[in-house]
């Protein structure tokens, strides 16, 4: 059923008329999870779709998981975009498809225009429609366009990537390397995680069990290339890559926005080897769990639930599932073993990932019998340790809660130390200086902060310290901050829950005196609501402690955690 098509990339003349016409198309411009979708669409890496789906198509994948005709497909990939996106096209229109900066890639037919019911999304794809439960629900339904559009594609270019070239190979470039290696029996194994000792064992023994060779796919999909960590992955893969023998393994890189959906996930997973040229496919038993790597919140899905849905739909894929079995070290053989083969007599080590970022951010030694020097040393260089890392202190509270004194105390006492640079973001000069276009309503009040929490990523990223004093009264805004921030350095979040009956009797700036009066509205505290956040680092109330007490609690709470030396 699947087989290695042509890419939807159009012949250089009707892509230059392509683009004399759309000249005059309307353009949507895509953010990077769409952009990951178009290029997988483009090069046929979603081979039998030939673009966005329609509205019967999408309909018939939540139902079940097959495309209108039948034809095999668990996921649906849409292009959202937003009511006023959606007020502007009509079917069988012809509309310009761009990448963030406005370069034009593609061209799509629109096919159909509908409002999703997303809550019934959620439940077919993830099963939850809450938002707390799943990143993938919260993803849909708090960051996806509320309208879909469907319809064909005509592609003009892939979207430019300068990073990796030679890795970045389209499914019909991987087959024909398959074939030049005169490889028959390939195993794909779909990895966003990085790679040890106990991953290569479990391949090496894969792989000789089915007598096939290896294709290592890294996911690349929606790691920014000017983040260090994207190319730590990779070179970290490429070292793994070099410990196979002879020509045993390859390495392609995928650009993939993961949606965490487990088995669904996992299916769509097989299909897009199949048409990378695989003939097997790794599975784990709890693949594309969005909690696989946090064991302390248990599986979301089934264990074993992926390995058994693609297991039963071998005949119509023409992918063999391959179980992955978790290799442990047994330190009296001095060797890995499957962890069902190493009975209860033998010792057996494993170092969790999050120990290893433990040992990593407090500069501890990594054994060699868990990885691979090289692979350490890359790591290092990413992850050092927590003493040079930058990192944030984001102080929320309402207005006169003590949040500026706060911070302005912190930053003399960062600057005495002398030993990062410190940037001070404090809510009224941000708004000043960044913000001063928006109003106060919830909208706007998420995007002053997510810009602070954007000009603090910035800052934590090149190893400086950034303190932040917004009053940031909504969890979601918070929320993006932390999982921002978090991805370069430390997010220390700081609840200054000074009582509001305190806050109005300090009323510096008059804000209570006035909203209570009727003078004004979009009041935090009066006529506006404030949040509290659900799991802060540290929680202080200035009613009842001095600004250099708070200041001095949150140093201590720094050095503990090992950002101060």
């Amino acid at each position: 059923m699947f087989s290695h098509a042509e890419s939807l990339l159009v012949h250089f003349r009707h892509a230059e008329e392509l683009k004399r016409a759309a000249v005059n198309y309307p353009h949507i411009d895509l953010n990077p999870r769409q952009l990951c979708d178009l290029e997988l669409l483009l090069n046929r890496a979603f081979y039998p779709l030939r673009g966005f789906l329609n509205q019967d198509d999408y309909q018939s994948v939540l139902d079940r998981m097959r495309l209108a005709d039948g034809i095999l497909w668990p996921l649906p990939v849409c292009l959202d975009i937003s009511d006023q996106t959606a007020r502007r096209l009509a079917p069988g229109q012809k509309v310009a498809i761009n990448d963030e900066e406005g370069f034009m890639l593609a061209v799509l037919t629109v096919g159909d225009l509908w409002r999703p019911d997303k809550q019934r999304e959620a439940l077919a794809i993830y099963g939850s429609d809450d938002p707390e439960a799943h990143p993938g629900v919260r993803q849909l339904l708090e960051n996806t366009g509320d309208w879909y559009v469907g319809g064909d594609l005509e592609g003009l270019h892939l979207p430019p990537r300068y990073d990796f070239k030679d890795l970045r190979l389209t499914p019909a470039e991987t087959a024909r390397r398959f074939a030049q290696n005169g490889w028959r029996r390939v195993i794909g194994f779909h990895t966003d995680d990085y790679l040890h000792c106990a991953h290569r064992e479990m391949l090496l023994r894969a792989a000789r069990e089915h007598g096939a060779n290896l294709l290592l796919q890294p996911v690349v999909g929606l790691e920014h290339p000017g983040n260090l960590d994207h190319y730590t992955h990779v070179r970290c893969h490429e070292e793994i890559v070099r410990k196979f023998p002879g020509q045993m393994a390859m390495l392609g890189l995928l650009t993939l926005a993961s949606r965490g959906a487990g088995p669904r996930e996992a299916l769509w997973q097989a299909i897009i080897k199949k048409n990378f040229g695989c003939s097997h496919f790794l599975v784990a038993d709890n693949h594309a769990d969005p909690f696989a790597c946090q064991p302390e919140r248990g599986p979301f899905y089934p264990p074993g639930a992926a390995q058994e849905l693609v297991r039963g739909h071998e005949a119509e894929t023409g992918v063999v599932m391959v179980p992955v079995r978790e290799m442990v070290y047994v330190e009296d053989r001095a060797q890995y073993l499957p962890r069902d083969e190493a009975g209860p007599e033998l010792a057996i080590k494993t170092i969790s990932s999050a120990e290893l970022k433990r040992r990593l951010t407090h500069n501890l030694a990594i054994p060699d019998w868990f990885s691979y020097p090289e692979v350490v040393a890359e790591l290092r260089r990413a992850f050092p340790p927590r003493s040079r890392q930058g990192f944030t202190v984001f102080l929320t509270g309402l207005s006169g809660s003590g949040k500026s004194t706060l911070a302005k105390v912190l930053l003399v006492k960062f600057l005495e130390r002398r030993d990062r640079p410190v940037t001070l973001l404090d809510g009224d000069i941000v708004r000043r200086n960044l913000s001063s276009e928006l109003t106060f309503s919830q909208e706007h009040r998420n995007l002053n902060v997510t810009r602070i929490g954007f000009v603090a990523s910035e800052i934590t990223k090149n190893g400086g310290i950034a303190i932040c004093a917004p009053i940031a009264p909504y969890e979601e805004s918070r929320r993006a901050n932390r999982e921002l921030i978090g991805r370069y350095g430390g997010y220390i979040e700081v609840y200054v829950s000074t009582p509001l009956t305190v806050c109005e009797q300090r009323d510096r700036k008059g804000l209570y005196a006035k909203a209570r009066a009727g003078k004004i509205k979009g009041v935090t505290g009066i006529t506006d609501p404030y949040v509290p956040p659900s799991h802060p680092e540290l929680t202080i109330d200035t009613s009842d402690t001095t600004p250099a007490e708070g200041a001095q609690e949150i140093l201590l709470y720094l050095a503990e955690q090992g950002y101060l030396p």
